[in-house]
């Protein structure tokens, strides 16, 4: 296989894991608390993280890469934060669509913080997709400002934010298992306060040992644990292999696409012709992030063959 095409192929796994650990963390949802969920989910991923480096090459991350790490852990933990938040106030139609916006910040972000020139083709991509998650949220009209809306667009800059500092960590002679360990690791710990003081949030079923289900959800907790594993890994070995993390921010939205098809499959959900519009959409704009650098590669590889 091509090294070109690694990339985005490592991205579509990690969508892939991303909405089925989505569909794992409903069924969890009504059973263990939030503030306890958010913990596990990146509790129980560092934990096997570690035992893998236990068990090859165990090291500290070094002084340099801690604050980028950090970073990313405040990120992911304030994203899901003010995800869920969002979520408790507003429609799950706009808490979704502003947490999808986080692909679009990527390249701005970039633009702001490190100079990164913006390629046309990943504005149009972005554009393009963006377009299709308003139409696949079936009500596009159905948006009214509100303050929580800025806190669910928040959620999308620190989704855009640990995005980016994961690009730039995979940058260093860390492997993505280290990055990832550490990660999560220290995104756990933010939850720490939470779990101790309980004053964020105050619903939510409770996770309580001894009932007859607590098999299924330790189990099920190990297997989005995994999933969340392969996610992290994979998206750090395709963000490695580019120059720009804006070059695979498009695919980013494709966890929308993956959603979609379980919603349908699990839920019997049927979807408008707006919903469907925004699918083809959606997956029109990947297809032609992916193949428009490689036609232009191969038509430039030819024009020089021609030309020596």
């Amino acid at each position: 296989m091509q090294r070109q095409y690694l990339p985005y192929i490592f991205i579509l796994s990690s969508t892939f894991s991303v909405s089925i650990s989505g569909l794992l963390s409903k069924f969890l949802a009504d059973q263990v608390s939030i503030e306890w969920l958010g913990f596990l989910r990146f509790f129980m991923p560092s934990m096997l993280l570690m035992l893998i480096l236990f068990c090859s090459k165990f090291r500290f991350p070094p002084k340099q890469m801690l604050l980028p790490l950090c970073i990313r852990a405040g990120c992911i933990a304030a994203c899901q934060l003010c995800f869920i938040y969002s979520l408790s106030t507003l429609s799950l139609v706009e808490g979704v669509v502003l947490f999808a916006t986080g692909p679009l910040f990527i390249p701005l972000l970039e633009k702001l913080i490190f100079g990164v020139r913006l390629k046309l083709g990943t504005v149009i991509g972005l554009g393009m997709t963006f377009v299709g998650v308003l139409m696949l949220s079936g009500n596009v009209s159905g948006f009214h400002f509100q303050p929580a809306l800025l806190v669910g667009l928040a959620a999308g800059v620190f989704n855009a934010g640990s995005q980016l500092s994961l690009h730039r960590a995979t940058k260093s002679d860390l492997s993505p298992v280290e990055i990832n360990a550490w990660t999560l690791a220290f995104a756990s710990l933010i939850f720490i306060p939470l779990l101790l003081t309980g004053w964020f949030f105050n619903h939510g079923a409770h996770f309580n040992i001894g009932n007859s289900s607590d098999i299924i959800i330790l189990l099920t907790l190990l297997v989005v644990s995994v999933l969340i594993i392969n996610t992290q890994v994979f998206r750090a070995k395709a963000y490695k292999l580019v120059e720009s993390s804006s070059q695979l921010a498009p695919l980013l939205f494709t966890n929308l696409l993956f959603t979609s098809i379980w919603q349908a499959l699990f839920f019997d959900v049927s979807f408008s012709y707006l919903q469907l519009a925004g699918l083809v959409v959606i997956v029109s704009a990947n297809v032609i992030n992916v193949a428009t650098p490689i036609v232009f590669e191969k038509w430039r590889h030819r024009k020089d063959h021609a030309i020596s």
